[in-house]
């Protein structure tokens, strides 16, 4: 059966209890740090809102904002396109993913130097899915001619130089790892190509991402590890994208979003809480930086940062 949904008035009520995220999040008097991810937009409407929401997290002063690379490369020049409209029309600091599928080595040297002269300074280094899920038996298969993971593709920024380079992170395990072991390994190896830092992907399972943090830390690796926060308002949706990279749904997050299909603004409420609850642990843990999956909506990533003292800062 399901659950009923909860009035607006309850909702806001878990939302700004004196217990609640909204009382224990942002106490530290120090402000946190944050960053944003925005994928490239297909068309002309979703161009427009993109920059809507480029322009309602702006004055926020993010540490950078990053533009993700489709499967395949699929978004290869919409991409390049978004992050050189962001350097030349704002103030922020863009960092652009690239991923090693479908490209030989010469074409992803290519796109490194044309960010190097485009004035971009930070690269998100992912090895990237295959187009449509392709593979032998869906498992990635690199080009001969190409980079074969984000480890040496790391290893060819770094030969350019001048570039920051970021990249992901696991703490439930890769969907292609054998292990947690092997993950860590492979994120030691990309430090050693030159990663200055890593981000998780989203996570509601905080035991196992403080877990992957402390084993992370064990096995020597001392670059940044910040934690993704995915707001979640559509649940189908989530479900959706955490099976095809790995992400536990816990039973308490499926319940909280039970019977509430066709009440969209519970769900934003609730998504707000969830993530507010998730950064004040974290901020309770020493981490002082987050990093939000968009989705190109900014309202809601706007409001939790909010939350946890993040002021718009004048010119």
């Amino acid at each position: 059966m399901s659950a009923e949904p909860l009035s607006l008035s309850q909702a806001r009520a878990l939302l700004l209890s004196p217990l609640g995220p909204v009382a224990r999040a942002g106490r530290d008097a120090s402000r946190p740090r944050v960053s944003f991810e925005f994928f490239p937009p297909k068309s002309d409407e979703a161009e427009a809102n993109l920059w809507k929401a480029v322009e309602r997290l702006a004055p926020l002063k993010p540490e950078f904002v990053s533009v993700t690379y489709g499967a395949g490369g699929s978004t290869r020049e919409r991409t390049h396109r978004t992050v050189t409209r962001i350097l030349a029309e704002t103030a922020l600091k863009p960092a652009a993913h690239l991923t090693c599928v479908e490209a030989s080595r010469g074409e992803i040297d290519e796109v490194i130097q044309e960010y190097k002269a485009a004035g971009v300074t930070h690269i998100v280094a992912l090895r990237g899915d295959p187009p449509g899920g392709s593979g032998i038996g869906g498992v990635y298969q690199p080009r001969a001619d190409g980079y074969a993971n984000a480890t040496e593709l790391a290893e060819a920024i770094s030969r350019v130089g001048g570039f920051e380079i970021t990249v992901g992170a696991y703490p439930e395990k890769h969907p292609e790892s054998p292990s947690i072991d092997h993950d860590i390994e492979v994120l030691k190896a990309k430090v050693d190509a030159g990663a200055t830092r890593a981000i998780s992907q989203f996570f509601f399972d905080m035991d196992a991402f403080l877990r992957f943090r402390d084993r992370v830390r064990a096995a020597g690796i001392g670059i940044p590890l910040i934690p993704g926060i995915m707001p979640v308002s559509n649940f189908t949706g989530l479900k959706r994208m955490s099976a095809a990279c790995g992400a536990a749904v816990p039973d308490w997050l499926a319940m909280h979003f039970d019977g509430l299909d066709d009440d969209p603004e519970t769900r934003k409420l609730l998504a707000a809480s969830v993530a507010a609850e998730t950064c004040a642990r974290l901020q309770e843990e020493g981490f002082a930086d987050f990093h939000f999956y968009t989705l190109n909506r900014a309202d809601l990533v706007y409001a939790i940062c909010r939350v946890l003292g993040v002021r718009e800062i004048a010119q």
